[in-house]
């Protein structure tokens, strides 16, 4: 049967039906007018959002919770380059993505026309593979191809370029199969060597990370951990991979880490990475482990074989996804006699104190220990929690239990502005689930825009703003280089309940501890969108110390 002439947007628009897509972010161009009318009759629900780095970060946390690409549509120039931040997002967090951009048409190639710009030489640094579309015809292969290597291995963003008259032109060409991702699996004779290396270890240890989970693998690792009664600790911002309530769990590896994990990280003998790279924070600036030979037994389970022995010189690799890695467990036999036990037991009662929120106090009228308290509370253990970059992030990686998979957005790559469009996207991937974004008040602002994007759509995500008037990370940091000597981090903030209420959602101002919980109930029971806008003094830099004891201790170590 002879395939019918289409455009090349409709042709398009048909692959992503192929492939499965339900969703896409954009904001509209009119370099892709043919492929936004190709969409005006399919099957697939569009979020318009107001600046393209929202856009794809939306699309990025698509892929976090379901582990497909997500889709993002942008204009040529400088609606590519404002999309930037979600690509490098999706390449460090190793999360599927797809970028499609609009291009100028082939004929004005290389004049520099208007926002002309070689997307390969832009993003091909960033992203797993860029290119740009020539011939309709080519739409099937290219965006199949697009969708197996997003997906594959270590999964990370594609970019794909498309001119304006490629979209318009017209091609009879049939439509490609269905991806599938590409599965590795580890081979039986890796899990004997695994299973001896676990019979003759004295004090084991697991680190789970990376992406090419599923809720079944996260369930099975816990049933694996339980019946070896190993601890496993979850690497920088990867929580939701390992339940907090578990008798095994000893805590997260990211900023601020608990001394006591890291010296029983130090002290085991052998170590299971599963899924994670143990790159520059998890590591503790690459600290943690000799480089390149660690000086414990390291077994590195992960998906892309060029990972293997990138850093570390792994004692035992096995090129696998997690999700196979896990399925492949079933087959081990705890030891009858398990030596480490105690050990586990010690390092899960660490990590209880550790995240204890009611230890908690530092200096001002709202205390975010109690409010940590207070929402753990009050809120279900399946609320996703959204946050961008800042010291504001500690206070939730440190004090909320996570304890399911998909309940945790947060970038790897440190970017700010990430919270409040990852939790658009979230809630509308799962309009069922409560979503909940930390954010600072310079963290707010680098997408405060798409709180516009949760009011058109009707999606009551809370927004949990935490003021202290500066950068605070950065003066963190200033105060400790610098002591005394603060320059370029210093804010002067709107008012952030007025901010909420002019879009048309919820807004409160909360200046004391006492104030957040009936505001906390006021926002939920509100059924908008809602922003707490929560004071807190600037002296609460950290749970551990305040900014002035910092500075005095960097003056005291100079004297």
């Amino acid at each position: 049967m002879t395939a019918p002439s289409r455009t090349g947007g409709q042709i398009l628009v048909d692959q992503l039906l192929v492939h499965g897509v339900d969703h896409i972010f954009c904001v509209p161009g009119e370099s892709y007018l043919a492929a936004l009318d190709a969409l005006h009759d399919a099957d697939i629900a569009v979020t318009v959002c107001r600046q393209e780095g929202g856009a794809a970060m939306m699309a990025e946390a698509y892929g976090k919770l379901t582990g497909r690409p997500g889709i993002c549509f942008v204009t040529r120039g400088p609606g590519a380059t404002n999309a930037s931040p979600g690509l490098h997002i999706a390449r460090q967090d190793s999360t599927p993505m797809i970028l499609f951009v609009g291009q100028i048409e082939r004929g004005m190639r290389e004049r520099e026309a208007f926002q002309e710009l070689d997307y390969r030489a832009a993003f091909g640094a960033m992203v797993k593979w860029a290119t740009e579309i020539d011939d309709p015809a080519r739409f099937p292969e290219i965006v199949s191809r697009a969708f197996h290597v997003a997906t594959s291995g270590r999964p990370g963003p594609v970019v794909i370029a498309l001119p304006e008259d490629v979209l318009t032109e017209t091609a009879a060409v049939a439509d490609a199969p269905r991806y599938t991702v590409i599965e590795s699996h580890p081979a039986p004779d890796q899990m004997a060597q695994l299973a001896a290396l676990l019979e003759e270890a004295e004090r084991p240890m697991a680190l789970v990370g990376g992406s090419r989970w599923s809720k079944e693998a996260v369930d099975g690792f816990a049933r694996f951990a339980a019946d070896f009664r190993l601890p496993v600790a979850c690497t920088f911002r990867r929580q939701m991979l390992f339940p907090a309530d578990h008798p095994s769990y000893a805590g997260d590896l990211g900023l601020g880490v608990n001394p006591k994990l890291l010296e029983r990280i130090r002290d085991a003998d052998l170590i299971l990475l599963v899924g994670g790279r143990l790159s520059e924070i998890p590591s503790q600036s690459y600290t943690l482990l000799d480089i390149p030979a660690p000086r414990q037994k390291l077994v590195h389970i992960h998906p892309d074989p060029s990972e293997l022995g990138r850093v570390y010189s792994p004692h035992l690799a096995i090129n696998a996804s997690p999700k196979a890695f896990v399925s492949a467990l079933t087959g081990l036999k705890a030891p009858a006699s398990i030596r480490w036990s105690e050990g586990t037991e010690a390092a899960h009662a660490a990590y209880l104190s550790w995240s204890d929120p009611s230890k908690i106090r530092h200096p001002g009228s709202l205390q975010m220990g109690e409010v940590m308290a207070h929402l753990r509370e009050a809120l279900p253990a399946d609320t996703i929690f959204c946050n961008g970059a800042g010291n504001f992030a500690t206070w939730v990686h440190r004090f909320w239990p996570f304890r399911h998979y998909g309940t945790q957005l947060a970038p790897t790559s440190g970017s700010m502005g990430y919270g409040v469009p990852a939790a658009v996207g979230a809630k509308r991937v799962q309009p069922g689930s409560p979503v909940v974004v930390f954010a600072g008040d310079g963290d707010f602002l680098m997408n405060g825009q798409e709180f516009a994007t949760a009011v058109q759509y009707d999606l009551p995500i809370l927004v949990i703003l935490v003021d202290n008037g500066m950068y605070g990370t950065i003066r963190m940091h200033q105060e400790r280089e610098y002591p005394g000597r603060v320059s370029a981090t210093m804010l002067k903030n709107p008012d952030f309940a007025a901010y909420a209420k002019a879009f048309g959602g919820y807004g409160e101002r909360v200046e004391t501890t006492e104030e957040f919980g009936p505001a906390l109930q006021r926002a939920l029971t509100s059924s908008k969108p809602a922003i707490l806008h929560c004071i807190l003094d600037p002296e609460a830099i950290t749970p551990a110390m305040s900014l002035s004891q910092i500075r005095e201790k960097a003056l005291a170590s100079r004297a």
